[in-house]
Parts: C-alpha cells; sequence; structure tokens
C-alpha cells in the first residue's frame, strides 16, 4: 500500500528577528509557531464550547471560567513536568531548571494529572462538589484536542514505527506512522459522538468517564506504534512507555466515575447544577 497522508511543514512565522536588530535582545527570534497556535485555538474553541454547554445546564458562568482556569493552569504545569521526569529524566539530572521551562515540551497524560490537580485546588481553595465542572470540560475536550494534535501533528513530534499503511506519512527518512495525526482522527470520532450527545442532560461523570475509558485503551495500543530509533523515542519502563503505563491507572479511573454516574444512590444528584462557591476573603 501507498501512504496517502501529506508529510505537511508549517514553518513559523517570525515577527521580531533580534539578529537584524542588533545586540542587546534575545538570541532567539520572536515568532508564532504552528503548534503553539494550533494549541492555542483547542483551548479557545473548547472552552467556548463548554462555557455554551454550561450555560444550556444552568451553571454560574464565572465559577466555570475560573475552573477552567485552574485546570488548564494545572494541566500546562503538569504536561511538561511529567514530560520532562519520564521521557527526558537525563535532562532533568543534567539541568534542573529544565522543569520550570514549561514550552519545551507537554504530555498529554501528564496535562491529564495537572488538570486533575488543578480541579483538587479549585475545590480546596472555594469548596463544593467538581465533578459536574469536570464533565461540562470533558463534553468539550475532545473538540480541542483535535487541534492539539493538529499540532503535533505538522511538528511531527510523535514519529512511530516504519510502514507502508495507507495511514503512514512519508517522512524523510522513509514512511512512518504519524501518531499525532493518528490521535487527532480519534479525537475527531470522539469529538463528533459527543457534541451530539450533548444535546440531552447525562449523568454527571458520563463524558469524564467516557472520554478516559476511550481513550484509555486506544492509546495504550497506539504506543506500540512509536519509533525506537531515533533519539526522540520514549523512555521506557519494563518494556511500556509512561503512557502505557499511565493508560492502564485512566481505565480505573474511568470504571469508577462511570459506576458513579450509573448507579448513584442519589437519582437527583445525578443531574443537579452545583450552586456557586462563596469565594472566601482574601
Amino acid at each position: 500500500m501507498t501512504p496517502l497522508l501529506p508529510y505537511v511543514q508549517i514553518g513559523e512565522w517570525v515577527l521580531l528577528d533580534a539578529h537584524a536588530l542588533g545586540a542587546g535582545l534575545p538570541p532567539a527570534p520572536l515568532s508564532i509557531k504552528p503548534f503553539g497556535t494550533l494549541v492555542a485555538i483547542g483551548v479557545y474553541l473548547g472552552a467556548i464550547l463548554a462555557v455554551r454547554q454550561g450555560r444550556r445546564l444552568g451553571f454560574d458562568e464565572k465559577t466555570l471560567v475560573r475552573f477552567m482556569m485552574w485546570i488548564v493552569a494545572g494541566g500546562f504545569l503538569g504536561g511538561h513536568v511529567f514530560d520532562t521526569l519520564f521521557y527526558f529524566p537525563q535532562r532533568v539530572l543534567a539541568d534542573p531548571l529544565s522543569l520550570l521551562r514549561l514550552w519545551e515540551g507537554l504530555s498529554s497524560f501528564g496535562g491529564f494529572l495537572g488538570a486533575f490537580l488543578g480541579a483538587l485546588a479549585f475545590r480546596a481553595r472555594f469548596g463544593g462538589p467538581t465533578l459536574p465542572y469536570m464533565d461540562v470540560v470533558a463534553s468539550a475536550f475532545p473538540t480541542a484536542w483535535v487541534f492539539g494534535r493538529a499540532g503535533c501533528s505538522v511538528a511531527h513530534d510523535h514519529p512511530g514505527v516504519f510502514s507502508e499503511s495507507w495511514l503512514a506519512v512519508p517522512y524523510p527518512e522513509g514512511a512512518r506512522f504519524d501518531l499525532g495525526i493518528l490521535e487527532m482522527l480519534w479525537a475527531v470520532a470522539l469529538a463528533l459522538v459527543f457534541l451530539r450527545l450533548r444535546r440531552r442532560p447525562r449523568p454527571w461523570g458520563f463524558y469524564l468517564g467516557t472520554m478516559c475509558l476511550s481513550y484509555a485503551p486506544f492509546r495504550f495500543t497506539l504506543d506500540f506504534l512509536r519509533a525506537r530509533d531515533l533519539r526522540i523515542s520514549d523512555e521506557r519502563y519494563f518494556d511500556l512507555t509512561p503512557a502505557q503505563w499511565a493508560s492502564v491507572a485512566l481505565a480505573v479511573v474511568a470504571v469508577v466515575v462511570l459506576r458513579q454516574a450509573l448507579r448513584s444512590a442519589d437519582q437527583s444528584a445525578r443531574f443537579a447544577v452545583p450552586s456557586p462557591p462563596v469565594v472566601p476573603p482574601a
């Protein structure tokens, strides 16, 4: 078979060239990069869809926006720290400050963990249930994830094994799977399903549990296609990638959340909209 997917390269848009303007400026040019732009579009679009869903269900909009700010901040922080610690441990040993350079790499599972910790921090700060807020965000997340993985697909930072499949991409050194594209296709399918299901109320935890339960086995299987012949290849622990180990934990979390959503003792609580929390004094 012949690979049908193109190897797309989009250059960065340089806004300010430090070398052209003289000394005293950072050595790297100020530019807009396609990966960061697509991620930003995804975050923005996901937030818009989450707010619309929250408004439809009767959520307090300011509280929902505040919640999203906490989990997005936690997600970016956790995504970078997880990526650096588990995928590039030698970098941390050589340069511990690399943990603070958030722009140098992100891990999806680290982002999930960071977002969860952000939700816990929000609850500790403001009180009240967080599962309804998490579920509203989860109903919009696959759409945002499409753009995030589109950014990975143009950066080509998730190369897979060599393949002549029609789903492979003609990299310069030969046709490979691009795992960013494959995951983007999964996100497109789940986003379309969620956008249709959002028309009716669902028990709290439905979207979060369904998203996690569908992603865990998909990602576990997908990581067997990761390249092993490149310097960018992941670290392995007992022959599994960090994401594969995290997928096992995510599947357990998904089952717990779905059981809570579908077997709640208090049926009214399965759809109850949380009251706006009382903001504690500064």
